[in-house]
């Protein structure tokens, strides 16, 4: 389905409005005023407030006591980076990967840090490890050391306190594979620890052995050097088809407008005739992430008609079922503006007549339930289509390649490709995402941050609330994410090769 369900959203995704801007730079006052806006906006508009289940429970739940946590760490926020940490772990307090906040500025790369020990770790079947060092780094343990504990304290809960929410979220296993290098570093946060002064570190199934830890100085380069050697990272042209082992191996690693799709689905078009050979293919989404003016699951969505036709997945797409709106008067507007501006577009009439009537109908949905005084109310989605009786077009078996960076409309994606005949999801476990979709955009008053929340619930999604997609048996990889040379060896034994 749609991350964001209709063209409604393609009206509306620059929602964002601005403040205006801020003149002072006190950014413990920017924090409190940022917070109490991210509170009063959620409370007031987030379907999670009126609709049951649990993923509600949790979001009542940290609403308010998440607010009075933050706000008590609001005078330490002495900075631009300091202010938008704060403001991500209000966000990710949530557990709901579609609330989040977002610096406007240019903010810290996955590569910042301003002091390390000289290694890093990484997420491996359940342990934190070492997972690089640096040639020549002096009292380092040993690249698949298991970390056991860190300043006195076991290494479970100082991971919680240094990384959860700050950098990630602990409780999906994407959140801890993508926040583990920075276990050890000191990323200029100030309300978490540093670099640790004593670590004890378990060889095999040896005696923890204690290490004193010293930062060493940073050179250009070290710590994206010891980030690629623990996290797989996207290739720099992240659209290409190229042969491996004599089938094409389809590159899709962004969902970004940016990403070059137009040139893409050229090429996937050219050689669609060998990719549905025989031999099968691989279809590679590790890293897929971002978003686009339109949907970002309208990219993976397209891709897949390009292959196997519209004809064939039609039927094979999940249905939308029901979708439970919150009837509040500023979700009302979202849908009225975006009315608007599809009305003021000449084009778009011209091509999303339906469309246009669809968001008619919601926004006299939105006003009929708030004259009735009601929280929320219910209109059917899409029903599932009829099998269309369309042949196959694709010969050959698929590997779809996954891995912690699968994140948005790439889940969505999946929700069809797992439904396709003769496809295996491969690799390890995707990101999760919520029931709570389509995003509201909203700029903060410190005008330094965005808000983003899903104001409508997908209460019949048959993906639960925060299921990734994981990989078992033969088909889950275990071995280093960042030796491609493996990952492929592992592919292609996929394949009997």
């Amino acid at each position: 389905m749609n991350r964001l369900l209709t063209a409604t959203a393609s009206a509306a995704f620059a929602l964002a409005v601005s403040a205006g801007a801020v003149t002072a730079q006190d950014f413990r006052e920017l924090a409190r005023q940022d917070l109490q806006k991210m509170h009063d906006e959620l409370a007031a508009n987030h379907p999670a407030a009126v609709v049951e289940g649990q993923a509600s429970q949790t979001f009542r739940g940290w609403l308010d006591a998440g607010l009075q946590e933050s706000l008590g760490m609001a005078p330490r926020a002495n900075s631009g980076d300091a202010h938008s940490y704060l403001l991500r772990y209000y966000a990710r307090g949530f557990r709901d990967s579609n609330i989040a906040a977002s610096p406007t500025f240019e903010g810290m790369g996955p590569f910042f840090g301003i002091s390390w020990p000289g290694y890093t770790t990484g997420w491996r079947d359940g342990k934190y490890v070492v997972t690089y060092v640096k040639p020549g780094t002096r009292n380092a343990p040993r690249v698949g050391s298991e970390v056991v504990e860190c300043n006195l304290r076991p290494i479970e809960e100082f991971a919680r306190e240094k990384l959860d929410r700050w950098e990630g979220n602990l409780e999906t296993e994407a959140g801890r594979t993508t926040s583990a290098p920075y276990l050890l570093w000191n990323r200029n946060n100030p309300f978490a620890d540093g670099v640790p002064s004593m670590c004890s570190f378990r060889t095999g199934r040896g005696r923890p052995r204690e290490y004193e830890i010293r930062p060493v100085p940073l050179q250009a380069g070290d710590l994206e050097a010891a980030y690629r050697a623990t996290v797989y990272m996207p290739p720099a042209t992240p659209l290409a088809v190229e042969t491996v082992d004599g089938r094409p191996w389809l590159h899709v690693h962004s969902f970004s407008d940016e990403a070059g799709w137009p040139a893409f689905n050229a090429q996937v078009e050219a050689q669609v005739a060998q990719i549905r050979g025989p031999q099968g293919f691989v279809l590679d989404l590790r890293a897929a992430s971002g978003s686009g003016l339109n949907s970002s699951t309208a990219r993976g969505y397209g891709l897949a008609n390009r292959i196997w036709t519209p004809e064939f997945t039609v039927s094979r797409q999940p249905a939308a079922g029901d979708i439970t709106y919150r009837a509040s008067q500023g979700n009302r507007d979202w849908y009225a503006a975006a009315l608007g501006r599809m009305e003021a577009d000449p084009q778009f009439v011209a091509e999303a007549a339906p469309v246009i009537e669809q968001t008619r109908e919601i926004v006299a949905a939105f006003d009929a339930a708030i004259a009735a005084g009601q929280q929320t109310f219910t209109l059917a989605g899409r029903p599932a289509v009829p099998d269309t009786g369309a042949a196959n077009p694709v010969q050959g078996p698929v590997v779809v390649l996954v891995d912690a960076g699968c994140s948005g409309g790439c889940l969505d994606t999946l929700d069809l490709l797992s439904k396709l005949p003769n496809v295996r999801i491969a690799g390890t476990t995707t990101a999760t995402d919520t029931i709570f979709v389509e995003p509201t955009i909203l700029r903060l008053p410190s005008n330094y941050a965005d808000l983003s929340y899903g104001h409508k619930a997908w209460t019949s999604r048959p993906r639960g609330n925060n299921e990734p997609f994981e990989p078992t048996g033969a088909l889950r990889y275990t071995g280093n994410p960042a030796d491609e040379t493996a990952v492929r060896a592992f592919v292609s034994g996929l394949f009997g090769g």
